[in-house]
């Protein structure tokens, strides 16, 4: 227990005693207070799971909150870093192509998918700027998603592990489908596993064994939501992961019982689905929206058809690949990204993820501690996987990169970004 006028010695903090992390977050800022606050309602979502609670917009007040802290938040520093100028470009030709676009009435009503982002990327990276701020931060992303995990991993053992058409669905928002519920756990796991192994030398047995249920049960809802594509950004993650000892007899072993295991737990229906692929009328859909995608890109380059334009254009110029009654956005990142901006979003868009791997790399540098040069190194299997997810389903604008790339800053910065920061002293 800590006394008053006590500091938290680092060794209690990373043993993830409560006493300690709660004496310091309660001496913390009221900008962080928010920018928390911000991360748990966008994630759990205690709004929208209990409506009687849902009478006012929480999560705006929280990034409102937040906003105003940072204003008597002395700790709050510009945090410069490539990914900033990305963004922004990324704004700018998202703005072109809106006046540009063929249906520009859509384009200028969707603007706040992006910019909202940019804002609480800024939000994020600027007031997260110490190791322990970004220990709570990282936990607060880590249990909500951990509640989720784990209630949906309850809720398909009670059905014995069965197919449902419905996969496993969310609480309303952003992860209320299952196939984005999927990727949400893609981007999960690895982090939760870095955490759990960062953190070993300092908790309990017991305590580490509990850590571990967190990527657990994200996997186990990953092979419940019957998402074909969340299906195979996984194993191709943990192909990654083990990728340099995967020809040694003990790794092979263990990976052929693990993915027997794994198979073992998937329903048949599921396994039918995947002999379907290619063939089925979903399937066949989306060939034609990719198919029509790259066409609309070849036909405007530049700046696309228009921000958000892909399906009113798809309805009005390709009204015969409609296999459904009206038309849907492409179900990929990069022909989402391509049609809304052109190449020169794409370009900005992959500039994006190719500096977000590389912040996730520079980790394995000499130097690093180990706490973050594992979680650095699995963000760049969350990365994957959102990524290898993303050919399938249409998740440009959702949290998952936003939220992703400020965390990685957030990790340089609260680690590197000073020497003051670096010796502890915070």
């Amino acid at each position: 227990m800590v006394r008053k006028g006590e500091s938290v010695r680092d060794e209690d903090f990373y043993s993830l005693k409560i006493g300690s992390v709660w004496h310091h977050f309660k001496g913390e800022s009221f900008a962080f207070w928010m920018v928390c606050a911000y991360l748990f309602l966008e994630y759990v979502r205690p709004q929208s799971i209990y409506p009687a609670i849902d009478i006012l917009p929480w999560t705006q007040l929280a990034v409102i909150g937040a906003i105003l802290g940072c204003f008597t938040d002395k700790t709050v520093r510009w945090v410069s870093s490539p990914v900033n100028f990305l963004l922004i470009a990324f704004l700018l030709v998202i703005i072109c192509s809106s006046f540009l676009a063929y249906f520009p009435d859509v384009s200028f009503k969707m603007l706040d998918r992006y910019y909202l982002w940019i804002i609480i990327y800024f939000i994020i990276i600027n007031i997260v700027n110490t190791r322990r701020r970004f220990l709570i931060f990282i936990s607060i992303f880590l249990i909500s998603s951990f509640k989720l995990s784990l209630s949906l991993s309850i809720t398909w053992a009670k059905r014995g592990f069965s197919f449902a058409d419905w996969g496993l669905m969310g609480p309303p928002g952003f992860f209320q489908n299952s196939g984005e519920l999927a990727i949400q756990m893609l981007v999960y796991w690895p982090i939760a596993w870095a955490f759990a192994n960062s953190l070993k030398p300092y908790i309990s047995r017991r305590l580490y064994l509990v850590l571990l249920l967190m990527p657990i049960t994200g996997i186990m809802v990953i092979l419940g939501a019957s998402s074909r594509g969340a299906q195979l950004a996984l194993a191709c993650q943990l192909l990654l992961m083990n990728h340099r000892h995967i020809f040694k007899p003990k790794i092979l072993l263990s990976i052929a019982v693990v993915l027997t295991l794994t198979w073992s737990f998937v329903p048949d229906e599921q396994k039918d689905r995947f002999d379907t692929m290619g063939q089925d009328g979903t399937s066949k859909q989306r060939l034609l929206y990719w198919e029509n995608g790259v066409e609309m890109i070849k036909d405007n380059p530049v700046l696309g058809v228009g921000y958000f334009n892909f399906a009113p254009y798809f309805q009005r110029y390709f009204p015969e690949d409609l296999l459904v009654e009206r038309a849907q956005l492409p179900h990929n990142i990069f022909i989402q990204v391509g049609t809304d901006s052109g190449l020169l979003g794409l370009i900005v868009f992959l500039s994006l993820l190719f500096v977000g791997r590389r912040l996730g790399r520079q980790f394995k540098a000499s130097g690093c501690e180990d706490k973050q040069r594992l979680i650095g190194s699995c963000a760049n299997l969350s990365l994957l996987g959102f990524v290898i997810a993303g050919q399938f389903v249409t998740v440009t604008y959702y949290p998952f990169l936003w939220i992703h790339l400020a965390l990685i800053v957030a990790l340089n910065n609260s680690f590197h970004g000073s020497k003051k920061y670096m010796q502890g002293r915070v």
